[in-house]
């Protein structure tokens, strides 16, 4: 992969150094110019396709790393979702004693001493 990319790269510099030179002199004609223009396209392109390449190629390999922490994320997110509903429940049930206990002793008779 990389091995591909740097030929490519050291044509863009190639053809960059030329373009800067050409622009230096005067006296280039105009189809040098095109040239040189028509040559940094081509090794943008030869570098734009080397990168997609190189991409595809990564995100196919990474393929089961991300499906592996997809599911571990699923399995948290359904672990934290029950020990929320969980805890909703003992705190529901733990109020509604407290509620019955206060409740209970409000409605009992004070002793008449």
């Amino acid at each position: 992969m990389k091995a591909s990319f740097a030929p490519a790269a050291a044509a863009a510099s190639i053809a960059l150094a030329l373009a800067a030179a050409a622009h230096t002199q005067s006296d280039q004609t105009s189809d040098t110019k095109t040239a040189i223009k028509e040559d940094a396209k081509t090794v943008g392109h030869r570098i734009a396709h080397s990168a997609r390449t190189v991409g595809l190629a990564v995100a196919e390999k990474t393929r089961p790393a991300r499906e592996a922490i997809k599911e571990d994320s699923k399995k948290a997110g359904h672990a934290v979702a029950h020990g929320a509903r969980r805890v909703g429940k003992a705190v529901k049930e733990t109020a509604q004693k407290t509620k019955e206990s206060v409740r209970g002793k409000s409605d009992e008779p004070q002793p008449k001493n």
